[in-house]
C-alpha cells in the first residue's frame, strides 16, 4: 500500500478517480485482514502470510495493468464466491461439522471405563510371572497399579526394602507367605501393598463387604498400621476400618458390614463375629497376621481358633514378624497351602540391627530405682523408652518420678489406661524430641517411634524374643540406637545364655557407684504424705513378685531368691507387704521336697525287694548254695559271703517294712521259711538285733509315712465302735450328728446303719438344704407380712387425713349456722355444744383397736407354705376393703344426719331458738 502511493507521487500524476482508488484500497485491506485471521486460526501464520503477500502483489499488478494511461478504471462486480470473508465463514462451518462428526465417531468407537480398567488389570496380572527380584530397584518396577504408586510417592516411599522386595512378588501371585526380618525393616508396607492390589484386582467396592483382614496383637500397633494404610491407599476407593477395644461398639456395628479392609485386635473381632448379625467374612480374600508369633501364642490361642473357624478356607494368608514361627502345628491351624518362607536375615551374623549397641548391667533389685533415676538425670536431652514387667509397676513409678522431677517429660503407656488416653500418650511421645516413656510390653512390638535414642529394660524380659522386640524400638531402618538391660545376679547366667543362642551380641558393663543418686528417703516422704501412693507402692510390690513367680523359665526367674525387705525399702515402704501366694508356694515347695525324699527311700526299698525276689525265683540253685555254705565254713568268719549279707539286709528291711501289700506279706513269710530251710544266715548276725542293723539306725518314721501306711491299708482312724447285743455296730466317737426334725431322725438312723464312722457329707448337705429352705420360707413370709402391714398403715394414715378434712368442713358449716343465729336477741352459746371431734375420735379409735386385734390375730398364725401365706394375704385384703366400705357408709350417714350429742328435748329447744331468731 505504501509502495503504491509513493510510486504515484514519484511519477507526479494525480489519481484519476479517488473513489475507485479508495475501493481498491478497501478490498486490499479486507483481504489482508481476512487471510491474517485465517492464518491465526489455522496456527500456520508463516505460510498464510506468504500467500497473503502473493495475493497482495497480484492485486497491485492487476491495478497497474488495467490503467496504464491513467484512465478511469471500470468498476468490476465482485462475485460472491470470490469474497474471502464469506469463503472463510463457509470453511469454518464445514470444519466444525467435520470435527463434530469425527468426535462422534470416536465416542462410538471408545470403550467404557470399566472395560479399559479391566484390560489394564489384565496387563498387570500378565506381568506377575515376569517379576525379577534382582532387577527391582523402585516400586514402579513391580506390576503395581498407578493409584498405589501415586500413594507411595506422596508418602515419600520410593525404594523397597529387602523384605518388601522379596515378599511383594510372591504375595501378588496369590501365594501364602511367612515373612521374617529384623525390627524396623518395613514389614508393614510388605503386606499393605499386596492387600491394596488384591482388592484392586477384583475391582472391590463398599457393597462387596469384607475383602481383607489384618490382625494385630495390640491396639497401638493396629492404630499405626491404619495410619500407614490411610497414606498409601488414599487414591483408592476402598473403605477401611479400625476395630479395637475401648471404642464405641454400637457405631462399629453400624459400619463394619460396609468395610472392605478391617484392621483389628483379636478380642474385638471375635466379639463382632459373635454379636453383630450383619458382619460376615464369607467373601474374604486375604488374611494378614502382624507379629504372627505373638498372635499364635498361648495367650490368643482360643480366640484365634474361633476366628479362623469363621473364615473361608480359600483365602490367601500372610504372616509377618521379627521372630517368625516355624511350628507345623501353628501353620496347620491356619490352613496354609505351600507357604513361601522368606527370612531376609537368616544368614546374618546377628538377629538385631547392626547399628544397635547393646549392653547389660548386673545389680541388686533394691538398687534398680536409684539406677533408673540416675540414668534419666544423665540423659536429659535424649528420647528414652523404659520397659517394665507389669502395669502396676508403671503406675506407681510414673507418679513417683513425676514427684521427683528428674528434669524431662515423663509419660506412661500401659494396658490399664482408657483407649483415648493411650492414643494421646502415643501421639504425644511421637511429637516430643526428648522424653521418657514408661511402658509395658504393649509398646514392645511393631510401634515405630521416630528418633528413639535409648531402650532401657528395667525388668528382665520373658525370653530372648521379647528382648529382640523391645530393643527394636530403636535403631529403626539404618538409624543408630542403644539398649541397656538391667539383670539380677540370679538372672544373668540363664538370660545371657538365651541371648547368645538367638545371636544377640551383648556386652557387660559396670556402673560408677559415685554417680548413683539415692531417692529412697524422698520416696518414703512421699508415701508418708499420701496414703493412695502408699497403696500403689504395695500393689507394685505384690504385682512384681507375682509376675516373676508366674514366669515359665525357672532357671532365670526365681521369686524365692528375691530379698523382700530390701526391695520394699527401695520402693519407699517401711515394711514389706504380706505376699500370701508366695508363702503358700514356699510351703508347697517344702512339701514337694519331702515327698521326693520319701519317694527316693521307697524306690531304694523297692529295688532291694526286687533283687531279693529275683534271687528267690531260682537264680541261685541249691547246689550252689550248698557249695557256698561249705566254702563259708572253711573260710574265716570275717570274710563272709556278700550274697548272704545282702539277703540278710533285704530280709531285715522286708521284715520291718509295714508298707507292703498282702502279697508282699505272704512273700515275707515264704522268705522266712526259705531262710530256715537253707540256713542262709547261719553264721551271720541276727536280723532282729537293732544295734547291728545300719538300715534301721538311719530310718526315721515320719508322720507322712504313718499316714500313708494307714491310707494304704484302708483303716478308719480316730473312731470308736462298739457292738450291741444284736451284733450291730454302734459308733461312739466321733459322735454322730443328730437330726433336727422328726423326719430327719429316721434318716439319721439309716445313716448310722449304713455308715459307722464319720459324717456322711451328702446327707449333711441335704439336711442343710432343707433347713435353708425352711428358713427361707419363714423369712419370705415375714417380709410379706411386713409389706402388708406397711401398706395398711399407709391406708390408715390416708383415712385419718380424709376424716380430718371432712371434719373441718363440718366445723365450717356449724360456724356459718351459728353466725346466722347470732342475729336474734337471744344469743346462743356454741360452747354448750359437745365437741364432735371427741365422738369421732372415739369411734375411730375403736375401729383402730379392732384392726390392731385383727393384725395381732393374723400375726399369731404361722403358715408352712407360700400358698397359704398368699391366701391369707388375699383374705386380709378383702377384709380391709370391706372395712373401708363400712367406714365410707358410716361417714355418709354422719353427713346426712347431724349428731349434736344432746337429748331429744334439748334438740327441740335448739331448733325453736334458731327458727325464732330467723323470724
Amino acid at each position: 500500500m505504501l509502495q503504491f502511493c509513493l510510486s504515484n507521487k514519484v511519477q507526479g500524476k494525480a489519481s484519476p478517480c479517488k473513489r475507485s482508488e479508495s475501493r481498491d484500497d478497501y478490498v486490499i485491506q479486507r483481504a489482508t485482514t481476512s487471510w491474517l485471521l485465517h492464518a491465526v486460526y489455522l496456527e500456520s501464520s508463516v505460510c498464510v502470510f506468504n500467500s497473503v503477500l502473493l495475493r497482495f502483489s497480484s492485486l497491485v499488478m492487476e491495478k497497474k495493468g488495467s490503467n496504464p494511461g491513467g484512465k478511469k478504471p471500470k468498476p468490476q462486480k465482485m462475485k460472491a464466491s470470490a469474497d474471502p470473508v464469506r469463503n472463510f465463514e463457509k470453511w469454518k462451518k464445514k470444519y466444525n461439522r467435520t470435527k463434530a462428526r469425527v468426535k462422534q465417531e470416536r465416542a462410538q468407537k471408545k470403550k467404557p471405563e470399566w472395560q479399559v480398567e479391566r484390560e489394564y488389570i489384565d496387563k498387570l496380572v500378565s506381568r506377575y510371572g515376569d517379576i525379577n527380584l534382582k532387577e527391582v530397584v523402585k516400586f514402579s518396577d513391580f506390576p503395581i497399579s498407578k493409584k498405589t504408586l501415586l500413594g507411595l510417592q506422596e508418602a515419600q516411599y520410593r525404594q523397597p526394602t529387602e523384605i518388601q522386595r522379596q515378599t511383594i512378588g510372591f504375595a501378588l501371585q496369590g501365594k501364602d507367605v511367612l515373612g521374617a526380618a529384623k525390627t524396623g525393616s518395613g514389614k508393614t508396607l510388605a503386606f499393605l501393598i499386596p492387600v491394596l492390589e488384591c482388592l484392586y484386582r477384583h475391582q472391590w467396592s463398599s457393597m462387596d463387604g469384607l475383602g481383607a483382614l489384618i490382625i494385630s496383637p495390640t491396639r497401638e500397633l493396629a492404630y499405626q498400621t491404619f495410619e500407614v494404610l490411610r497414606k498409601v491407599g488414599r487414591n483408592h476407593e476402598f473403605s477401611a476400618g479400625l476395630i479395637i477395644g475401648g471404642k464405641d461398639m454400637k457405631s462399629e456395628c453400624e459400619r463394619i458390614h460396609r468395610t472392605n479392609i478391617v484392621i483389628c485386635t483379636p478380642g474385638r473381632l471375635l466379639q463382632h463375629m459373635d454379636e453383630t448379625a450383619t458382619f460376615h467374612a464369607s467373601d474374604l480374600h486375604m488374611l494378614v497376621l502382624d507379629e504372627a508369633d505373638r498372635i499364635l501364642d498361648m495367650g490368643f490361642a482360643d480366640t484365634l481358633n474361633a476366628i479362623v473357624e469363621n473364615l473361608p478356607k480359600s483365602r490367601q494368608t500372610l504372616l509377618f514378624s521379627a521372630t517368625q514361627t516355624k511350628s507345623v502345628k501353628d501353620l496347620a491351624r491356619l490352613s496354609l497351602k505351600d507357604p513361601e518362607y522368606v527370612w531376609v536375615h537368616e544368614k546374618a551374623k546377628f538377629s538385631t540391627p547392626a547399628t544397635l549397641e547393646q549392653n547389660y548391667i548386673v545389680c541388686e533389685l533394691h538398687q534398680k530405682v536409684n539406677m533408673l533415676y540416675s540414668f534419666i538425670r544423665s540423659h536429659l536431652k535424649k528420647k528414652i523408652i523404659v520397659f517394665f514387667a507389669c502395669c502396676k509397676e508403671v503406675q506407681y513409678l510414673f507418679r513417683a518420678f513425676c514427684r521427683l522431677r528428674p528434669g524431662m517429660p515423663i509419660l506412661a503407656l500401659h494396658g490399664k489406661q482408657q483407649q483415648m488416653k493411650r492414643v494421646e500418650v502415643y501421639n504425644d511421645f511421637l511429637r516430643k524430641q526428648n522424653a521418657v516413656l514408661f511402658a509395658t510390653d504393649i509398646a514392645a512390638r511393631g510401634l515405630d517411634f521416630p528418633a528413639v535414642h535409648w531402650v532401657l529394660q528395667f525388668d528382665c524380659p520373658e525370653d530372648a524374643d521379647t528382648y529382640i522386640h523391645r530393643v527394636g524400638r530403636t535403631a529403626r531402618y539404618k538409624e543408630g540406637g542403644e539398649a541397656l538391660l538391667l539383670l539380677l545376679p540370679s538372672e544373668e547366667k540363664g538370660m545371657v545364655k538365651q541371648l547368645e543362642e538367638k545371636k544377640v551380641p551383648i556386652n557387660k558393663i559396670q556402673v560408677n557407684p559415685d554417680k548413683l543418686q539415692s531417692v529412697q528417703q524422698k520416696l518414703q516422704a512421699f508415701l508418708a504424705q499420701e496414703k493412695e501412693q502408699k497403696e500403689r507402692a504395695q500393689r507394685c510390690f505384690v504385682s512384681y513378685l507375682r509376675s516373676v513367680y508366674l514366669m515359665k523359665n525357672k532357671e532365670v526367674f526365681d521369686a524365692f531368691k528375691i530379698k523382700l525387705p530390701e526391695y520394699a525399702l527401695s520402693l519407699g515402704l517401711a515394711v514389706a507387704p504380706r505376699v500370701r501366694f508366695l508363702s503358700k508356694a514356699q510351703a508347697q515347695k517344702v512339701e514337694k521336697e519331702e515327698e521326693k525324699e520319701v519317694e527316693e527311700e521307697e524306690s531304694e526299698e523297692e529295688e532291694e525287694l526286687r533283687k531279693f525276689k529275683a534271687q528267690l525265683k531260682g537264680e541261685v540253685s541249691r547246689e550252689e548254695q550248698q557249695n557256698s555254705e561249705s566254702d563259708e565254713s572253711s573260710e574265716d568268719e570275717d570274710s563272709g559271703d556278700e550274697g548272704g549279707l545282702d539277703t540278710s539286709k533285704t530280709l531285715t528291711v522286708s521284715a520291718g517294712d509295714d508298707d507292703d501289700d498282702d502279697d508282699l506279706r505272704d512273700l515275707d513269710l515264704l522268705t522266712v521259711k526259705r531262710k530256715d530251710v537253707f540256713n542262709l544266715t547261719e553264721d551271720q548276725q541276727s536280723p532282729e538285733d537293732p544295734e547291728n542293723d545300719p538300715k534301721k539306725k538311719t530310718e526315721k518314721e515320719t508322720k507322712y509315712k504313718e499316714a500313708k501306711k494307714i491310707l494304704k491299708r484302708k483303716f478308719q482312724v480316730n473312731t470308736k465302735v462298739t457292738f450291741n447285743e444284736e451284733g450291730e455296730a454302734v459308733q461312739l466317737w466321733p459322735p454322730v450328728q443328730r437330726a433336727v426334725t422328726a423326719e430327719d431322725e429316721g434318716e439319721e438312723e439309716e445313716e448310722e446303719e449304713e455308715v459307722v464312722s464319720g459324717i456322711n457329707v451328702e446327707k449333711a448337705r441335704e439336711r442343710l438344704k432343707r433347713e435353708d429352705q425352711e428358713f427361707d420360707k419363714q423369712e419370705y413370709s415375714r417380709k410379706v407380712k411386713a409389706k402388708h402391714r406397711e401398706k395398711r398403715l399407709k391406708e390408715r394414715a390416708a383415712r385419718k387425713e380424709a376424716s380430718k378434712r371432712d371434719q373441718n368442713k363440718s366445723d365450717e358449716e356449724d360456724e356459718v349456722v351459728a353466725y346466722l343465729a347470732n342475729d336474734s336477741e337471744d344469743e346462743f352459746d356454741p360452747s354448750t355444744l359437745p365437741d364432735p371431734d371427741k365422738v369421732h375420735s372415739s369411734s375411730s379409735s375403736s375401729s383402730e383397736d379392732e384392726e390392731d386385734e385383727m393384725e395381732m390375730g393374723s400375726s399369731k398364725r404361722q403358715h408352712s407354705s407360700e400358698e397359704e401365706e398368699e391366701e391369707d394375704s388375699e383374705e386380709e385384703d378383702e377384709k380391709h376393703t370391706a372395712g373401708k366400705r363400712r367406714k365410707v357408709s358410716d361417714e355418709d350417714d354422719e353427713h346426712t344426719a347431724l349428731n349434736t350429742g344432746l337429748s331429744l328435748a334439748e334438740d327441740e329447744e335448739l331448733v325453736l331458738q334458731l327458727l325464732g331468731g330467723r323470724r
